[in-house]
């Protein structure tokens, strides 16, 4: 899975209807840029090619003040809220995503109930113990990387992993349980998009006109 569907279908989702200048500026302000593939011309193409999926609905809502195509604000669809949240859903379960695809999902897990939430991170849980098992018929750490020379330390590298993403999980799950953060259908969410003109002290640089 590319993480850049989940955050741009979930930033357009969040603002209700956005342009790709908006879209950009919150992914800089998530700080999207610097631990994903986030980057101004797969931000735009993504809205684009997702405009031609039918999961986004592409509105021209002023021309150009500088010759090129004019302005265009993208809404979510029902099919891009479906496709929305069953990338939300996956990437929190799946042990084997890359660290950008659950960094996604994480900035995005309110907007689910609480108790799937907590039952999606069980299973995460569940899917990295499995996986820790099929890799330990085979290597055990207790007795060293040695035990299958250097090539040992690959093995002792993912299984630290898997141990630590564990011990993560089980702390979110923790901190959910208790209360924190407000999920869906508990109330006014936790805004965290910019506002019109509000300025992002996060951007990489001036921005030109919206080119989407």
């Amino acid at each position: 899975m590319s993480a850049i569907r989940l955050l741009v279908l979930g930033a357009v989702r969040q603002h209700g209807r956005a342009h790709g200048y908006q879209v950009r500026n919150d992914l800089e302000f998530w700080g999207a840029h610097e631990w994903s593939n986030a980057k101004p011309g797969s931000i735009y193409h993504a809205l684009k090619q997702m405009a031609k999926e039918d999961l986004l609905l592409a509105h021209e809502v002023a021309p150009s003040t500088v010759g090129g195509p004019p302005r265009v604000e993208y809404e979510i669809t029902d099919r891009g809220t479906e496709e929305y949240l069953t990338l939300l859903r996956q990437a929190l379960t799946s042990y084997d995503q890359k660290m950008d695809v659950l960094s996604a999902a994480v900035g995005f897990i309110v907007d689910l109930p609480r108790e799937e939430a907590v039952a999606l991170l069980e299973r995460r849980i569940a899917a990295l113990g499995q996986w820790r098992a099929s890799v330990t018929e085979y290597y055990t750490p207790e007795n060293g990387p040695g035990q299958l020379g250097h090539i040992g330390e690959i093995m002792n590298m993912w299984v630290h992993s898997a141990d630590s993403e564990a011990e993560w999980t089980r702390g979110l799950i923790g901190r959910i349980e208790s209360g924190a953060y407000t999920f869906a259908g508990e109330g006014e969410p936790f805004v965290g998009v910019l506002a019109e003109g509000e300025p992002n002290p996060y951007a990489t640089g001036p921005h030109p006109e919206d080119p989407s």
